[in-house]
C-alpha cells in the first residue's frame, strides 16, 4: 500500500509544509521564489536526527527580509516534533509552525495550530524579548504558557524555537546573505 501511495504522500507532505512557508511570511511580502531559494542545514542543534532539510530565504528587492529554518524536535512526549521557524532579518519571530507530531490527542496535540493559538504567542519574540534565560514553559521559571494536562510538547517546542533563534543569530551572514544562490550551491549551513 505505502509503495502505491508514496508519490501522493510525498505530494500532500510538499503541500502541508508550502502552505505553512507562507503562512509565515507571505508569498506577496517576497519577490523571489522562496521554495527555490534554499540553503541546506544540517546542524544537530536543529535537526536532533542528523539530517538535512532546506532553509528558506524570502527576499524583496535582493534584500533577504527572513528566513525559515527546519527544526526537529525529539523531545515530544510521543517522539519527534517537526516544524519551521521564521525569523526576520532583525532576529524577531515571523511565526513558528508545527508540520507533524505524534502528540496525545486533546493533551499535547493542543500545539498545532488547527487545535489552539498556543503556537501564535511566540510572533514577534526573540532573544531579548523575552531574556534567553526565560526562555522556558512557567511551570519551569519562563515565560511561555505550558497546555493544560500537557508540559512536555510545550517545553521541547518552546526550547526548539529557542534554538532556531540562537542559531539564526549565529549563522545570519550565512543565511542572511545579499545575493541570491545560484542554484547547485554547495554551500551548506552547518555546526
Amino acid at each position: 500500500t505505502f509503495t502505491v501511495s508514496e508519490d501522493r504522500i510525498i505530494e500532500q507532505q510538499r503541500r502541508v509544509k508550502e502552505k505553512a512557508l507562507f503562512e509565515l511570511i507571505p508569498e506577496q511580502a517576497m519577490d523571489n521564489i522562496l521554495l527555490e531559494d534554499t540553503l541546506p542545514v544540517s546542524s544537530r542543534e536543529l535537526l536532533a536526527d542528523g539530517g538535512t532539510d532546506p532553509a528558506y530565504i524570502a527576499r524583496k528587492n535582493g534584500e533577504v527580509i527572513g528566513v525559515i529554518l527546519p527544526v526537529l524536535s525529539t523531545e515530544g512526549s510521543s517522539g519527534k516534533i517537526a516544524l519551521i521557524v521564521a525569523v526576520h532579518n532583525d532576529g524577531s519571530l515571523a511565526g513558528v509552525r508545527i508540520l507533524s507530531h505524534r502528540e496525545t490527542p486533546g493533551l499535547g496535540d493542543k500545539v498545532d495550530l488547527n487545535k489552539s493559538d498556543w503556537l501564535l504567542g511566540f510572533d514577534g519574540k526573540s532573544l531579548q524579548q523575552p531574556a534567553l534565560d526565560r526562555w522556558n514553559v512557567k511551570k519551569e521559571g519562563g515565560e511561555f504558557d505550558q497546555l493544560t494536562g500537557a508540559t512536555i510538547p510545550p517545553r521541547a517546542i518552546v526550547k526548539a524555537v529557542r534554538k532556531a533563534l540562537v542559531y539564526f543569530s549565529e549563522h545570519k551572514e550565512l543565511l542572511a546573505k545579499k545575493a541570491a544562490p545560484t542554484s547547485g550551491t554547495t554551500e551548506q549551513a552547518g555546526d
